[in-house]
């Protein structure tokens, strides 16, 4: 590998060094490069950037330009930036890296100084796998973790785009993403979950807890697959999740769950308008078996009620003799 040029530090013009086209990080907190920013303006840069130096000729022999590419430092140029400063000092390779040497300068430097976020470390990783085709154990022994630490790094990438935003802006942790990995192949029971974590704050132990029991539903559905029919119709009707739970004797419960106030309230209106949706069913029904009666049935039915108004009770028959009611 090249060296530095004597382990010299040089003072570059900010507006000659570009952006490594390899550099894993992608998110870079406002607030924390002001907060650098601040202290770059008062203390200056107290590390130097790692860059590589090159020629290219200027046209019609107007001689040699000089730019530099960024291999690690892109935080502090930035801040050094906001700062207002024109120049930073770095530390200058050789221009002979190839693209895998700036790729694993980057990475490893961030790494070791904990600057990565995990989502960016799996796509760093990942470019590594896929880009110059590294195992996963080769990963492990150049940034000095294990090859199941490599492997369950990548795994993040197979969470959907908006799960993965928000880990990477901190809304839910590392910790959190493992449940929400155990659900891949149960991408709405997954999507319940992350909003139960984000609403609810729930910790990762919480969420490791309704994974495991979403992972045990699961086979408790292809064991009785008349709970799972009924538990998928509740589910579709109220748009939260439903277990049902048999007990002995045909007893059990039912759990509904909602994120916040107005979430129930939604729910409750939702089984107010089943409950009358099946009143009305019921009544169409009566309704409908009533028998229908011909003329001459209706005639006869009236004589038969006028004689019984005009009939005289009987000192035998009591007021509340069958004979002297009507339906």
């Amino acid at each position: 590998m090249s060296q530095f040029f004597n382990d010299a530090i040089f003072w570059i013009e900010v507006d000659k060094i570009h952006p490594n086209p390899y550099q894993p990080r992608r998110e870079f907190d406002q607030s924390q490069l002001q907060s650098l920013a601040d202290s770059i303006r008062q203390y200056g840069v107290l590390q130097a950037l790692t860059v590589t130096r090159n020629e290219t000729e200027k046209p019609e022999g107007g001689g040699l330009a000089v730019e530099y590419e960024l291999i690690s430092g892109e935080r502090r140029l930035r801040a050094a930036k906001l700062a207002g400063l024109k120049q930073v000092p770095a530390m200058i390779r050789s221009g002979e890296e190839t693209d895998l040497m700036k790729l694993e300068l980057a990475i490893i430097e961030n790494i070791q100084r904990e600057d990565l976020n995990s989502v960016d470390r799996a796509r760093a990783f990942d470019r590594l796998v896929k880009e110059f085709g590294f195992k996963h154990i080769e990963i492990g022994k150049k940034v000095g973790k294990s090859r199941e630490y490599v492997s369950n790094t990548l795994r993040l990438l197979m969470l959907p785009a908006h799960i993965l935003d928000a880990l990477s802006e901190g809304k839910i942790t590392e910790g959190h993403a493992r449940p929400l990995m155990m659900l891949v192949d149960r991408p709405e029971e997954q999507e319940t979950l992350f909003k139960e974590i984000m609403f609810k704050k729930l910790n990762v132990r919480d969420a490791e807890a309704i994974s495991r029991r979403i992972a045990f539903e699961k086979a408790r559905k292809q064991m009785d697959p008349e709970v799972a029919d009924l538990e998928e119709k509740l589910k579709e009707s109220l748009g939260t999740r439903v277990r049902i739970e048999k007990g002995k004797d045909e007893a059990g419960k039912i759990t509904i769950d909602f994120f916040n106030a107005d979430d129930l309230d939604i729910i409750l209106g939702r089984l107010m308008m089943e409950k009358e949706k099946r009143t009305d069913q019921i009544a169409e029904m009566k309704v409908e078996d009533a028998p229908i009666l011909t003329e001459d049935e209706k005639i006869q039915m009236n004589e038969g009620a006028e004689d019984a108004m005009e009939k005289p009770l009987d000192e035998d028959e009591g007021l509340y003799s069958v004979t002297n009611f009507t339906v």
